[in-house]
């Protein structure tokens, strides 16, 4: 379990870049230096992107909005600084089949995700044992297991009222 596994990021405090006022909190820069990773403009806006304008977002997304936010950044440096804060624990990559990676900032506790056939919104689910992992396969082969991810599969209320 990562040491912030009870982390949501709020983004109340003020840092300065070039001039300008950008939402971060101590926490933040706490785990990016903990990962060692620095506290850089577009780490920051693929942070903000992700909690401010929708959990659960794919990369494609959070370039456009995070561009949006910059004026300027490359592809590249969205799926670098997504990779980077996957890897040090700060962001969740969920890879729901037939669909694109998608990214939340809920990391660490056990949760799952019910995602729509038809629209694909995709939300939380608290999972129903409350300890991890909620699941035990059948034989373990020996496997000291700390994590079991559910995917529940089916059509939202938005879409049912559709059909």
């Amino acid at each position: 379990m990562s040491p912030w596994s009870d982390y949501t990021p709020p983004y109340l405090d003020k840092v300065q870049f070039s001039g300008q006022n950008t939402d971060v909190t101590d926490d933040v820069r706490e785990l990016l230096k903990q990962s060692n990773l620095r506290l850089t403009r577009p780490r920051l806006a693929v942070l903000e992107v992700i909690e401010d304008e929708g959990k659960h977002q794919d990369a494609e997304f959070i370039a456009r909005a995070a561009r949006k936010k910059l004026g300027s950044l490359s592809r590249q440096a969205v799926y670098d600084n997504l990779h980077a804060l996957v890897e040090a624990g700060i962001l969740r990559r969920i890879e729901p089949a037939g669909r694109p990676a998608l990214y939340e900032t809920r990391v660490g506790d056990n949760h799952h995700h019910l995602i729509c056939r038809k629209c694909h919104v995709t939300v939380d689910v608290d999972c129903a044992a409350g300890t991890r992992p909620c699941l035990q396969p059948s034989d373990d082969h020996n496997f000291v297991i700390d994590e079991a991810e559910v995917v529940f599969w089916g059509l939202c209320p938005n879409c049912i009222s559709e059909s």
